[in-house]
């Protein structure tokens, strides 16, 4: 066999195990969308021509594409327009301009609205199967990370946690760890970051998934409702006691009861819990009576359990009772990596909670909400997410519909430290740019290329900046 036929043959085979893709191609020089067409089948895609732009709006309007390559300038319909029209088609298919006529004007506004790359001709073919094989991949990507994630709903009963960080993989390979067994777990983490998921997600793959999960906030009550929440209460036991009460620990008999913000309970009530821990029985308040009960007790809490002891104000013996193992949730700010995929899971969730037709995000949008601090967690993302669902109009959620602490474009666009421009001046250039560059790998979840993109430099300066700086 010839080198020729070795070669070719050889890409064919590679053709064969790279997953199919849908590619559009669009230009007014039929010969050359023909170039980039058979350059691109032979790497196993499918790839559509088009010759004019409007020929390529109604192919994007009738059909699927994973990657559409555009020509920038062309007849009655140009590239930017069809980046803007499929970006509202198809908000999942990354696109690709090629022109003849490259300005850095015209690069910075595909950029900015969203293009996935920028390629000058005459053309390189073999760049141009580089990016449109990065394209691809970032397109299956996503659709990986939805699929894994129906899946885990579906084996595991984890509906709700969403992300692929390895913060949440570490997490979520945890709960897979110790749902079988009987032993109390001590779920940590900020306000917002999902606790009371983590918890329902531990009782649904436990033996105890098919009897009650009982959930009781334990600072929102006083000391006595608390207890007569946890315990009951017979009749006559106060005032308003009408009649016996039966309290959430009967209540919650062979299955779970999670007690969330477990450091905000009273010394009294901690005194009746750890005995309830180590006996197996509980008394109703205004009762002598024990009555035995079989719970596993899961609790939550974003204080600092061990530092509440050490200051007097929570029993060690109950805290090393509830943390036979703990859990860590990251914070929003840990974890950005998984904010797309948040965005995305919410958008659909809203979407059909409200019967709204969300065909997706503008990249602006998504770049205002990567690049927020979220202190509130995903609870708080979750919320702005619906809020913009509620008030879209348009089928595609923008920055005009984003709540008002957004409307600043800089609002709360800030690093792990919230430095104002305020805070910079004075401080040597070198120091800012390492800070910046910190920042940009922080939001793009550590995606050197996006952060190369974004800062407007080359792949290979942000290695050698990173390295200069120590970063990681």
């Amino acid at each position: 066999m010839s080198p020729p036929e070795q070669k070719s043959r050889s890409a064919a085979v590679e053709a064969k195990d790279r997953p199919t893709a849908r590619i559009l191609i669009i230009d007014n020089d039929p010969g050359h969308a023909e170039v980039m067409a058979e350059a691109l089948e032979r790497e196993g895609y499918r790839c559509r021509v088009a010759t004019s732009g409007p020929e390529g709006a109604k192919l994007i309007r009738e059909e699927e594409f994973d990657v559409i390559i555009t020509d920038l300038v062309m007849n009655e319909i140009d590239g930017l327009d069809i980046l803007r029209l499929a970006k509202q088609e198809q908000p999942e298919a990354e696109v690709i301009l090629v022109t003849g006529h490259g300005t850095i004007q015209s690069a910075v506004t595909a950029m900015r609205e969203g293009a996935f790359n920028y390629l000058l001709k005459p053309l390189d073919l073999a760049q141009l199967r580089a990016v449109t094989e990065k394209a691809v991949e970032s397109v299956q990507l996503r659709r990986t990370n939805v699929e894994l994630h129906r899946r885990l709903d579906e084996t595991f009963g984890f509906q709700g946690i969403v992300g692929n960080s390895p913060q949440m993989r570490a997490v979520l390979e945890k709960v897979k760890r110790i749902a079988p067994t009987n032993a109390t777990v001590l779920i940590l983490g900020e306000t917002g970051t999902g606790k009371e998921l983590i918890a329902q997600a531990i009782h649904q793959n436990s033996p105890r998934k098919n009897k009650p999960f009982v959930a009781l906030n334990c600072a929102a009550l006083s000391e006595n409702i608390l207890e007569s929440e946890l315990f009951g209460h017979v009749k006559g036991a106060f005032t308003d006691a009408c009649a016996d009460r039966v309290g959430k620990f009967e209540y919650a008999h062979g299955g779970t009861l999670f007690l969330d913000e477990v450091g905000d309970m009273p010394m009294a009530t901690q005194i009746k819990l750890l005995r309830v821990l180590e006996n197996g029985e509980i008394t109703r308040v205004g009762s002598n009576d024990p009555i035995k009960v079989n719970v596993r007790v899961l609790s939550a809490t974003n204080q600092n359990l061990e530092a509440l002891v050490e200051e007097g104000r929570f029993r060690r013996d109950l805290y090393h009772r509830l943390n036979v193992v703990s859990i860590r949730l990251p914070s929003l700010a840990e974890r950005a990596e998984d904010i797309p995929i948040l965005i995305d899971h919410f958008m659909k969730m809203f979407a059909k909670k409200h019967n709204k037709h969300i065909k997706g995000m503008t990249p602006a949008a998504r770049r205002r909400l990567q690049m927020y601090s979220w202190p509130g967690n995903v609870r708080e993302l979750r919320n702005v997410i619906e809020s913009m669902t509620v008030v879209d109009y348009d089928g595609i959620l923008d920055v005009d519909d984003l709540p008002e602490q957004f409307a600043d474009g800089d609002a709360r666009r800030t690093d792990a430290n919230n430095v104002s421009l305020a805070a910079l001046v004075g401080k040597p250039l070198e120091e800012i740019e390492k800070m910046f560059i910190a920042e940009t790998l922080r939001a793009t979840g550590g995606n050197r290329e996006e952060a190369a993109r974004l800062l407007g430099i080359g792949e290979r300066t942000l290695y050698r900046k990173i390295k200069e700086y120590g970063l990681s």
